[in-house]
């Protein structure tokens, strides 16, 4: 009995020994250990043996047996080690090597200068006012005292929505001044900024551009306070103190009288010329660029939302956004605002 004791757990542990996998293991262990084990079958002969035989083969077959299922714990263990090592191995990482910097965008330069513009209207106290991109005719142009004969409704300058009567891309975005007054009444100062659409196509003008509309309607409004918020406005956006404003006569039909607003060009500060002597190719050499178009607000304009014009009285002024980022940041091309070329967008 005790050679068969010692072939028996001679015979599980080789078997235990080129087990790989959890499975082999447990079949190892069911056919040496399990209910109706080889082992089990030994344990089951003892009771044939005699008292003395009982008490020395039966401590041997349970200190064997208890040694066997300890060995079958510690292939268990074996294994899951070698697979948490090969896990490990696979996985590595060195913590103490730098990690790759991911890539952040950040805001687009032209939606970065409409938060500047905002900032500085919002000092001067203009609040910021919305419209629809997509406008009815009544308030692109009707409203604006704009008639049914002006250039500006033909095909060939506006974008007008097929199969949707009377309705235009807004060409500009002095129709949001309309929803407004027609919401609000005096005192007002509002700005709205957006984008507009027309068929132009340069290195200074695209079909879609934005732009920046101002208004501010209230008794006593005048020239004078229509020339100091431009000035003070253009020095703040264009970050220089020394710029000058000037006025010259033009016409739109929502405005009267209307005008043309130049500045002092921000590099030759007005001289046509820079330091050295060299020509300025911004203003060339004028030592002024045109700017924004402004004007007084029509009479009409503030009788067709309801406003009286022997009591009230307003200013009213447009720029392109686009022309204003090429002259501060000094870009020649506007198409490069809508390529997505990196190279360029990552600069600001």
């Amino acid at each position: 009995m005790q050679s068969k004791i010692e072939k028996l757990k001679s015979e599980m542990l080789a078997e235990l020994k080129a087990a790989k996998d959890e499975q082999a293991i447990k079949s190892v262990e069911v056919k040496y250990l399990g209910r109706q084990g080889l082992f089990n079958e030994i344990m089951k002969s003892l009771k044939d043996l005699s008292a003395e035989q009982k008490q020395t083969i039966g401590k041997l077959a349970n200190d064997t047996k208890k040694q066997l299922e300890e060995a079958v714990q510690k292939h268990y263990a074996t294994l899951e080690s070698d697979k948490l090592s090969a896990i490990a191995e696979d996985e590595w990482i060195d913590v103490t090597v730098s990690g790759n910097k991911p890539i952040v965008g950040h805001r687009h330069l032209i939606s970065k200068f409409i938060d500047d513009i905002e900032a500085v209207f919002a000092k001067m106290g203009f609040e910021l006012a919305e419209g629809p991109e997509v406008e009815k005719e009544f308030y692109n142009f009707d409203q604006l005292n704009i008639p049914e004969d002006h250039p500006a409704r033909d095909m060939h300058d506006t974008f007008w929505i097929k199969n949707l009567e009377k309705y235009v891309l807004r060409t500009h975005t002095s129709p949001v001044q309309i929803h407004y007054m027609e919401k609000h009444k005096p005192p007002i100062r509002v700005i709205a900024v957006g984008k507009t659409f027309r068929k132009d196509s340069d290195a200074t003008h695209s079909p879609m551009f934005h732009q920046l509309e101002g208004l501010m309607v209230d008794e006593n409004i005048s020239m004078a306070n229509l020339k100091a918020v431009m000035t003070h406005a253009l020095q703040q956006i264009l970050e220089d103190e020394t710029i000058k404003t000037r006025f010259r006569v033009s016409y739109f039909p929502f405005v009267e009288p209307g005008m043309e607003v130049d500045c002092t060009c921000p590099i030759c500060h007005g001289e046509g010329k820079l330091a050295d002597g060299v020509p300025c190719r911004l203003c060339k050499q004028c030592g002024w660029l045109e700017i924004a178009g402004a004007g007084m607000v029509h009479p009409d304009v503030l009788r067709n939302v309801g406003c009286d014009p022997e009591k009230y009285t307003g200013f009213a002024f447009g720029m392109g956004l686009e022309r204003m980022i090429m002259i501060k940041y000094r870009i020649n091309h506007m198409r490069l605002f809508f390529e997505n070329d990196l190279r360029f967008i990552s600069q600001f």
